[in-house]
């Protein structure tokens, strides 16, 4: 098949758990013989000359889409300049796409365009962006029409959670291709360059990964980890997301208490070492939608401490720790109390790399995925 996607920010990166699963999703497609392109948003410091990386991306195709680089138009034009160019191709019977694949509700709000004319379109809701809170009104509303235009003009729409399933039946009647993500067998490795860098050795901090937006609940982790009593560390490695003055205001609130660590992005060798030491890895979302560095802490067998949303504990089952949704004292009691009991936690590791194995597994994903394009589900 001729495959489109459209979306993303761009690959091959970690700059978002949309940006993950198009990277695996684009190349596993492309080994199996499938013609993919992807474009990437033409963003500040994300712009990549038409092909220049193709080698990293395992044979797909990357193209530039042109795109507004200011907060909350790049992804609006982003993903309109590709639907243009997608719309090109399409109309030179060689180069026709069969499937047009938009990632995100913002991006989602251009499936119409390529619905009108024939071309099967499929929509992943990764998320309900709109109810994060660093969009403005304009932005917010943006994001719900898209989730309405994915709802009504989509040929299918695909979901990661079973929580989403009942969303979108209940608000649309829209019935949903439930697909989760999948995720790679982790190899554990030694704490040498998170030593070497940090001081940080085997079990000896907490962990968070993931953007620093205030829907991850970060607020709160830092405010119940000051009032734990233990010398471990709280590792909180990520960066901004259109969400600098939020960050700086997380590093003020945690100016006190020398115990917690701000790495900025981690990737490759160090994002490895890093789930691998961990003592917990601690998940205090609010919002999400498939948590791709939950399933990441579970596949190198971290235990795991999530809020109680159902896109978390879908992932975790029994073998995670959960605590009510933004209940500050709820989530200090859990880290104290693991924090004192080492048997408990070693019995939370004992397990959870199985389950992520056996639950989440990319080429299932792939060859779901790809029925959905050709409307074999």
């Amino acid at each position: 098949m001729r495959i489109a996607m459209i979306g993303h920010k761009r690959i091959p990166s970690r700059d978002g758990g949309v940006e993950v699963a198009v990277g695996m999703l684009s190349a596993r497609m492309a080994a199996l013989g499938h013609d993919v392109t992807v474009y990437n948003r033409g963003t500040k410091g994300a712009k990549i000359a038409d092909g220049a990386e193709a080698a990293d991306c395992k044979g797909v195709h990357i193209k530039n889409s042109p795109a507004l680089e200011k907060r909350g138009l790049a992804a609006v034009t982003g993903s309109f300049t590709a639907t243009l160019s997608a719309l090109f191709c399409c109309m030179n019977k060689k180069t026709r796409y069969d499937c047009i694949h938009y990632h995100a509700e913002g991006p989602a709000a251009m499936a119409f365009l390529p619905h009108l004319f024939g071309i099967r379109t499929v929509v992943t809701i990764h998320g309900l962006d709109w109810k994060r809170s660093k969009w403005g009104r304009f932005a917010s509303w943006y994001l719900r029409m898209g989730e309405k235009i994915a709802a009504r003009y989509a040929d299918e729409v695909i979901v990661l959670s079973r929580a989403m399933q009942d969303y979108f039946r209940e608000t649309y009647g829209r019935e949903t291709v439930y697909i989760p993500n999948g995720i790679e067998a982790a190899e554990v490795c030694p704490a040498d360059e998170i030593t070497a860098r940090w001081g940080l050795k085997k079990d000896s901090y907490l962990l968070f990964l993931g953007r620093i937006v205030p829907e991850k609940g970060i607020a709160a982790l830092i405010d119940a980890f000051r009032d734990v009593k233990t010398d471990k560390k709280l590792v909180i490695a990520g960066g901004a997301s259109d969400t600098e003055a939020f960050f700086a205001e997380m590093k003020q609130k945690a100016a006190d208490d020398d115990r917690i660590l701000f790495t900025g992005f981690a990737v490759g060798r160090t994002l490895a070492e890093l789930f691998s030491n961990c003592y917990l890895y601690c998940l205090p979302s609010e919002l999400e939608g498939m948590p791709i560095s939950l399933l990441e802490a579970l596949s190198h067998g971290c235990a795991c401490v999530t809020s109680d949303i159902p896109e978390c504990t879908e992932v975790t089952g029994d073998n995670g720790i959960c605590f009510p949704r933004g209940d500050t004292d709820a989530l200090r009691s859990v880290l104290q109390t693991l924090c004192d009991d080492h048997a408990a936690v070693s019995l939370m590791r004992s397990k959870t790399a199985a389950r992520a194995a056996e639950m989440y597994d990319w080429d299932e994903t792939v060859r779901r995925t790809v029925a959905v394009y050709e409307g074999n589900i």
